[in-house]
């Protein structure tokens, strides 16, 4: 349940935040329809493979090696507490109004193959995550993947159709306050990866 409930939170709060994956979903749903923001939204399930593969084959050579797992975790925390601070500070969503075909699904793979977000969660956030669900049952690591895609990508599926019902939803208090409280979740998890790279490094039990 820890780690399902890790992986809500985490999908959630990546699925929601401005960013420009998220920003790609707002924008076919502007300019054609809601199908085409869902297309956009299902990138993730298409480019995140490899990436999740090659994380925890790097960290599975280097598990061995704690003050490298330590420094791993502590920049896994620096980057959850960017993402918190981007969050918590985040005012409105804009969207540029540009005119093109509608491919959004090869948009949506280009712009989150490119983007580093998926790259710097997988290998500092994700695998690690991962490997210790590992140690507690296969089970595990298969709740924490499904709880954090199936909130990934339904969160920005139920952006793209708030934005077809109602383009003032974007600026609406209830979106932005979501994400700041999401903000401040993310902070937990940043002192929990700190937390892990001190024990790493042996300065904590």
């Amino acid at each position: 349940m820890y780690f399902f409930v890790t992986g809500i939170l985490l999908g959630l709060s990546a699925g929601i935040v401005p960013g420009p994956l998220l920003t790609l979903v707002i924008s076919e749903t502007v300019r054609h329809n809601k199908k085409a923001g869902i297309l956009a939204a299902l990138a993730p399930v298409v480019t995140d493979l490899p990436i999740i593969l090659i994380s925890v084959f790097i960290l599975l050579k280097l598990s061995h090696f704690n003050e490298v797992l330590g420094t791993i975790s502590i920049c896994g925390a620096l980057f959850i507490s960017y993402l918190a601070y981007e969050n918590i500070t985040v005012k409105n969503v804009y969207v540029s109004e540009q005119k093109s075909g509608a491919q959004s699904l090869k948009k949506g793979v280009i712009t989150n193959f490119l983007s580093p977000h998926p790259y710097l969660f997988w290998m500092v956030v994700g695998a690690p995550i991962m490997m210790k669900a590992y140690q507690v049952s296969i089970a595990s690591v298969a709740v924490f993947i499904a709880g954090f895609y199936v909130f990934l990508v339904g969160s920005k599926i139920m952006v793209a159709f708030l934005v077809e019902r109602s383009k003032t939803f974007l600026k609406s208090t209830g979106y932005i306050y979501t994400i700041r409280i999401l903000g401040g979740i993310l902070i937990i998890f940043a002192g929990i990866f700190f937390r892990d790279g001190l024990r790493f490094f042996g300065l904590i039990q």
